[in-house]
């Protein structure tokens, strides 16, 4: 029988992306295949995941796709390892509106029984009432065990664990504090900069987890007789050549996303920041990522964003969210007002200076088609105000907001991180159209 289970909190920043990464690691050791999953839209933490377990995380969110699909895609993602683990988002009952794609909906949906972690460096026994309150609020979760972060005695600890017996929840251990332990934070969540030493930090997190959490009674507590199916793959291969743009500063996409697209088309890789021009190709994707770290190397190469800025102008399909649109960009201004030439396919600019946060669901009604997703980012406009919109977004509550679809000739834009993981019948359409050349478009 395999386990599974889901780290939860009341609240951010209670320590679940330092336990996740621990603990799939600290797996890891014991030698059994471990498969991680993000709950929520989350761009940053499965490239950490992927780094503790050695295999790609998978975002489970419920606003951007329906029950059915997640439920298809946790099966088939934990078909044949033996722990699945999943990072909550946020605390446990917070979603988009009330409890509307949180983490508790999540493990309701796919029935994955819950690890609390509680930061407790200032709480003792006042422990019990908070634990009470999330086992009993909510009658469609299942809590199976509690953590406790940030406790550094065995004193303090036995107040916390006599919390977990008196409101009958099983006490997993604690987590000390220690620098040794700490993951740096970005703006966009956790640091992705080659400068952090991750695989240093979750080692240590993984030897430290043993001495103080019981990851038997931990796996016990969660073992399922459920055995999960493989799902069958996409079918409707086309002919299409689809380009996608990866490497340091494009490095935000869905792993289902690519799989869908490898699914569908033929998909090529291609670094802004290293290759010479873009190739051949039928539709260009450029995702989100960190160009304002990269922006002097992206601008100094200077032949590829002068083979983007052609194959859009002469009509080329291309898709570009967030980090891509600000690539497409006039120029672009880092946090230090240095200000550096992009593609320069769209007449607006995008700037650091005066970073204004930006985060929510997005939802878009476009041509009789719903397409979701999220927003999240710093950066700014400028020289955008005279554009229209290709289509309303509006936020998960429905009430439309100032983000807009930029549109020239056959490329489109948005600061939205869209999800199609789902292999919906546009992008099956819409790559069947490009390969069968119903509209002409040249390449490269």
């Amino acid at each position: 029988m395999a386990s599974h289970f889901l780290i939860a909190a009341p609240h951010s920043g209670s320590g679940k992306t330092t336990l996740t990464l621990g603990l799939l690691r600290a797996l890891r050791h014991r030698g059994v295949t471990v498969q991680p999953f993000k709950c929520g839209p989350d761009y940053i933490d499965i490239q950490h995941h992927r780094t503790a377990a050695g295999r790609a995380s998978i975002n489970l969110d419920l606003f951007m796709a329906s029950p059915e699909h997640l439920q298809t895609l946790y099966q088939t993602y934990r078909s044949g390892v033996d722990v699945a683990v999943t990072e909550g988002v946020m605390g446990l009952f917070d979603g988009a509106d009330r409890m509307q794609a949180s983490t508790a909906s999540l493990a309701e949906c796919l029935g994955i029984p819950i690890i609390l972690v509680v930061h407790a460096k200032a709480m003792a026994y006042s422990a019990a009432p908070l634990l009470y309150g999330f086992r009993h609020f909510y009658a469609g979760i299942q809590i199976a065990g509690v953590l406790f972060n940030g406790v550094q005695t065995t004193s303090h600890f036995r107040f916390l664990e006599e919390a977990c017996q008196d409101v009958g929840l099983p006490c997993l251990g604690y987590f000390p504090t220690h620098p040794d332990f700490t993951i740096p934070s970005r703006h966009l969540g956790l640091r992705t900069s080659s400068e952090i030493d991750y695989e240093r930090i979750i080692e240590a997190i993984a030897r430290k987890i043993p001495q103080t959490i019981d990851l038997d009674r931990l796996l016990a507590l969660t073992k399922t007789d459920e055995e999960a199916s493989l799902a069958q793959a996409l079918s409707h291969r086309t002919a299409c050549k689809v380009t996608i743009a990866r490497d340091e500063a494009f490095s935000f996409q869905y792993h289902q996303n690519l799989a869908v697209l490898e699914a569908l088309a033929e998909v090529q890789y291609v670094s802004p920041l290293r290759d010479t021009e873009l190739p051949e190709t039928d539709l260009l994707y450029l995702p989100g990522g960190y160009p304002e770290l990269h922006a002097q190397a992206l601008s100094a190469n200077t032949t590829f964003r002068e083979s983007v800025r052609a194959y859009c102008q002469n009509g080329g399909y291309a898709y570009a969210e967030c980090g891509g649109l600000m690539y497409l960009g006039q120029q672009l201004t880092d946090v230090d007002g240095h200000s550096y030439p992009m593609a320069g396919v769209f007449p607006f600019s995008t700037s650091l200076q005066h970073a204004k946060l930006t985060l929510g669901y997005r939802q878009i009604h476009f041509q009789n088609t719903l397409l979701k997703g999220h927003e999240f980012h710093y950066s700014t406009l400028q020289e955008a105000e005279e554009l229209s919109s290709l289509a309303p977004v509006r936020n998960a509550r429905g009430v439309e907001v100032g983000t807009k679809i930029y549109r020239i000739q056959n490329t489109l834009a948005s600061y939205v991180h869209l999800y199609w993981g789902d292999g919906p019948p546009w992008l099956t359409d819409l790559l069947r159209t490009l390969a069968t050349s119903l509209y002409t478009h040249p390449h490269g």
